[in-house]
């Protein structure tokens, strides 16, 4: 016997039961939800923690305050509020598939989000140019790159990140034409940011594929010229046998360099790909999908203070200094042994 609607709507998840247009609560079981709440949660707190402690260490070591360092503890800050402002809200709307907290909430919090994910990348971005410059005109970074420079640029990508952000979230810019789409597909307990054709190609166009062009083309003369470099120490030292350090050195900066580009295309392409093909083909990606690729996009402010502390013997020090002395009792903060 075919069940009657009113059986089937019974069955149905809302995540306002009370409420004739709410949205249908996602139906997981019980040891899937208990799974992605733990994993998400663990993630958020690596997030948090992970730059927190990147922040700390910059703040505390003055032998850390330089103007690149400045610039990574501006990305972890940013990284660090991504954590513990918009993932934990995002956590609870991916596992449940419900917004709680309405739709002005919403609004602010894809504000937030929007902020945090563009200024991380324009971070990365300053990154790859300090780093440049650092490498292939050394004479004129040391008179040129001051603390006081790096701040300006700092304060200017905050300013830009946040202005840009709320503008097109409160503006509406980026759902004019979608008028009649968004009525069609609207519920309460839903929360999700549409972007017309003309927003889709402009946001990942000018906050990732222009930077990100811009970082694979400075890291690629980075690592062409510290291989130079290398190579003309190694012939002055060894009469042109390369030496092991050198060699060591190459594949060291060759591996970094790697995995900075590899976790940055990694995390942030599959988002940005859906986000420019979905106005084109009329939002087919499911649910799920999207929410996958938020969250990969999420996991490279995870990976942030793992590749740009963990992999400095700088940073190394000053983690085991700090975490001695807070978690173990061992008073050192002022030795960098």
């Amino acid at each position: 016997m075919k069940p009657s609607n009113e059986t089937q709507t019974e069955n149905i998840l809302l995540c306002y039961p009370l409420l004739s247009n709410s949205c249908p609560k996602l139906h997981r079981l019980a040891v899937v939800q208990v799974g992605l709440y733990v994993f998400l949660l663990l993630m958020i707190l690596t997030t948090v923690f992970g730059n927190l402690l990147i922040i700390i260490s910059i703040s505390h070591f003055k032998h850390l305050q330089s103007p690149t360092h400045l610039i990574v503890r501006s990305l972890a800050a940013c990284d660090c509020l991504l954590g513990s402002l918009v993932m934990p809200y995002s956590m609870v709307r991916s596992v449940e598939g419900c917004w709680y907290l309405g739709d002005v909430v919403c609004k602010v919090h894809s504000s937030l989000d929007m902020t945090f994910c563009i200024s991380s990348l324009l971070h990365l971005g300053l990154i790859s140019v300090d780093r440049y410059w650092a490498i292939c005109d050394p004479l004129r970074y040391r008179l040129r790159v001051t603390n006081t420079t790096v701040t300006v640029f700092i304060v200017f990508i905050w300013l830009f990140s946040f202005v840009y952000s709320f503008y097109v979230v409160f503006s509406g810019v980026n759902t004019v034409g979608l008028e009649t789409f968004i009525m069609q597909v609207y519920c309460v307990g839903n929360c999700v940011l549409y972007f017309n054709k003309q927003w889709g190609l402009i946001c990942p166009i000018l906050t990732f594929f222009l930077p990100g062009t811009i970082m694979s083309s400075l890291y690629m003369k980075i690592f062409h010229v510290a291989r130079k470099h290398a190579k003309v120490m190694s012939e002055r030292v060894t009469g042109g046998l390369k030496s092991q350090s050198s060699a060591q050195r190459e594949r060291k900066a060759a591996k970094i360099l790697a995995i900075v580009m590899g976790v940055f295309l990694f995390c942030w392409l599959p988002f940005f790909t859906v986000n420019a093909l979905d106005p084109f083909f009329n939002f087919f990606t499911p649910a799920d999908i999207f929410d996958a690729v938020i969250w990969f996009a999420y996991l490279n402010s995870t990976c942030n203070p793992l590749i740009y502390g963990l992999f400095y013997p700088c940073f190394q020090k000053a983690f085991k200094i700090l975490i001695s002395t807070y978690l173990c009792g061992v008073r050192n903060l002022d030795t960098f042994a």
